[in-house]
C-alpha cells in the first residue's frame, strides 16, 4: 500500500519534462524559421535596391547599393527589354532577383 502513495504524481513530472521538451524544440524552430525569412526579406531588400541603382548607375551602382545593404552582387544582365536591368544578389544563405526598368 506505500508503494501506491510513493508513486503518486510521476504522471505529472513525466508530463512536465515532455511539455518542457516540446515547448524547447517549438522556440528553436520558430527562431530558425523566423531567422530565414527576415534574411530572405533583407536580400530581397538588397535586390531591389541594387537593381534600380543600377538603373542610372550600371554595374557599379548596383554593386555599391548591394555592399550597402551587407550583400553581394552575384549576377548583373542589362535586358530583357530595352532599359531593363536584371540583378541577383546573395546575403548570407538567401538569393533574390529583382528587376527594373526606366521605360514608361
Amino acid at each position: 500500500m506505500t508503494r501506491g502513495i510513493r508513486d503518486r504524481g510521476q504522471a505529472a513530472v513525466v508530463l512536465v519534462v515532455v511539455a518542457s521538451v516540446v515547448f524547447v524544440v517549438s522556440a528553436t524552430a520558430l527562431v530558425v524559421l523566423g531567422g530565414r525569412v527576415v534574411e530572405r526579406t533583407r536580400a530581397q531588400t538588397a535586390a531591389d535596391a541594387a537593381a534600380l541603382a543600377s538603373l542610372d548607375g550600371g554595374r557599379p551602382g548596383a554593386e555599391m547599393l548591394a555592399e550597402r545593404h551587407g550583400a553581394e552582387l552575384v549576377s548583373w544582365v542589362r535586358g530583357p527589354g530595352d532599359g531593363e536591368v536584371t540583378v541577383e544578389v546573395r546575403l548570407g544563405n538567401a538569393r533574390a532577383t529583382a528587376r527594373a526598368t526606366n521605360a514608361p
